[in-house]
């Protein structure tokens, strides 16, 4: 008989790609992982892994157990759903991934509903990057995140994990009303659309109609310097690929994640940037101008696939669909 634990080792290896990453994501020593995986070769009857360096590839037959893992996590996930709506009454710990906008914007009503309709709940929120959702939510680490995409980094199929769609996002061009120091260029004018006058907060109708060619926009800014997120986040990407395919490189100045961050330094005239409309959302910054983009940022819900009827995760999301404003929830493209 197969065990389940062994076949979780499996699918995270198959994910991973080393022991050694399996064995920091679940808390395990490199050997207990290579000890188990051994038994379970052992238990399957045939060879599962094949050593290439420092790296393991799984065999044929390794990659048809994956598939046969995931199902079963699958239904182990719906098994765990019905037990508890048959338990009655939520309670306990629910561990919720979520991005810094989000967690400052949404969750918070999100939360405050789901405490008044279950007090025995117990939520417990992490800042939790989209990137690093996967694995976390694969090793348990959490029970339902929120996760987004941009149109120039669509959101790929996670084995094993199901997202659905929340809401979209306008996106900004910010860059400093008095142009950027040294570099040639129009300002923003106030009064056409997207500028500072317009400038969204979260609730308010109407949005400001998107600038029709957004190549030409962020081609103004070649010579610009550029403030972007870190490298390895969506952000990031993000901001490099919309410049790629405005045919240049971002000329990169300061790195910062936190968009109130990007906007001062904006405001400082050290650059312009690309930012969500959450990240906007509040009282207008002269010194910031702000054009709207024809791309999205999408946000969804994900969690392990199974676990979708699951009482607190069921809960959970209806409450951050209330809690989403008008003016973003009327945005509603596939996540």
């Amino acid at each position: 008989m197969l065990d389940v634990r062994r076949l979780r080792l499996l699918r995270e290896l198959a994910r991973r790609g080393t022991i050694a990453a399996v064995a920091e994501a679940l808390s395990f020593s490199p050997s207990a992982v290579s000890q188990q995986l051994g038994v379970l070769e052992r238990e399957a009857g045939l060879p599962l892994l094949e050593r290439t360096g420092r790296r393991v590839r799984l065999t044929p037959a390794g990659q048809n157990l994956v598939r046969h893992a995931e199902a079963v996590l699958e239904r182990l996930e719906q098994a765990d759903a019905d037990l508890a709506e048959a338990r009655g009454g939520l309670a306990g710990a629910l561990r919720i991934g979520a991005f810094p906008t989000a967690t400052r914007a949404i969750v918070p009503a999100a939360l405050v509903a789901l405490a008044r309709r279950h007090p025995g709940l117990e939520p417990m929120v992490c800042e939790t990057d989209p990137a690093a959702v996967a694995h976390a939510l694969r090793a348990g680490d959490l029970d339902v995140a929120l996760v987004h995409s941009y149109d120039f980094v669509p959101a790929e199929r996670e084995p094993g994990l199901t997202t659905e769609p929340l809401y979209g996002e306008a996106m900004y061009l910010a860059e400093p009303a008095g142009g950027v120091p040294g570099v040639p260029g129009v300002p923003g004018v106030p009064g056409v659309p997207g500028a500072d006058a317009d400038r969204p907060a979260v609730g308010d109708l109407p949005q400001p109609p998107a600038a029709p060619d957004q190549g030409a926009v962020l081609r103004g800014h070649a010579r610009s310097p550029w403030i972007i997120a870190t490298p390895g986040t969506l952000c990031h990407t993000m901001t490099v690929r919309a410049c790629q395919a405005a045919g240049f490189s971002p000329r990169v100045r300061h790195q910062v994640d936190e968009f109130a961050t990007v906007l001062a330094l904006v405001a400082a005239g050290q650059g312009v940037a690309v930012v969500p409309q959450l990240g906007v959302a509040g009282p207008a910054d002269p010194a910031v101008h702000l054009t709207r983009l024809v791309m999205q940022r999408r946000t969804g819900l994900a969690f392990r696939s199974g676990a979708g009827t699951h009482p607190a995760v069921a809960a959970f999301g209806a409450a951050l669909r209330a809690a989403v404003p008008p003016d973003l929830a009327g945005s509603r493209a596939e996540a």
